[in-house]
């Protein structure tokens, strides 16, 4: 994270307090006559912006990395068709002298790699 993706993270979480704090507190009514039937607070029924914030990030992270329902989907052309090679590049494992090697998946369609 850069610095000023750092120091803004630190105002936006100062505000978030000060927020909080305001919403603890009631406001003081003026009126010497007491009410009938009490309202309930604005600030009791409102919800806090950083929850909003909080599930637009999620619905934001969800829209990025659908969940994975069993079927490998290819990013670029939408496509479900994948040959499985070996990544030489990278050995999960080595027994006996037998190398054992990541798995790398490659769209038929487009050519795109996993």
């Amino acid at each position: 994270m850069s610095e000023f993706e750092q120091k803004v993270l630190k105002l936006l979480e100062d505000i978030n307090t000060k927020l909080d704090k305001l919403m603890k507190t009631e406001p003081v009514t003026s009126s010497s006559t007491p009410k009938a039937s009490p309202e309930p607070s604005p600030a009791a029924t409102t919800v806090k912006p950083s929850a909003i914030v909080d599930k637009q990030e999620e619905d934001a992270r969800m829209e990025e990395k659908p969940p994975v329902e069993g079927r490998r989907v290819c990013p670029e052309c939408g496509g479900t068709a994948f040959a499985t090679h070996e990544d030489k590049s990278q050995v999960l494992h080595q027994m006996g002298g037998v190398k054992i090697y990541a798995k790398k998946y490659i769209c038929k369609k487009c050519g795109y790699e996993h």
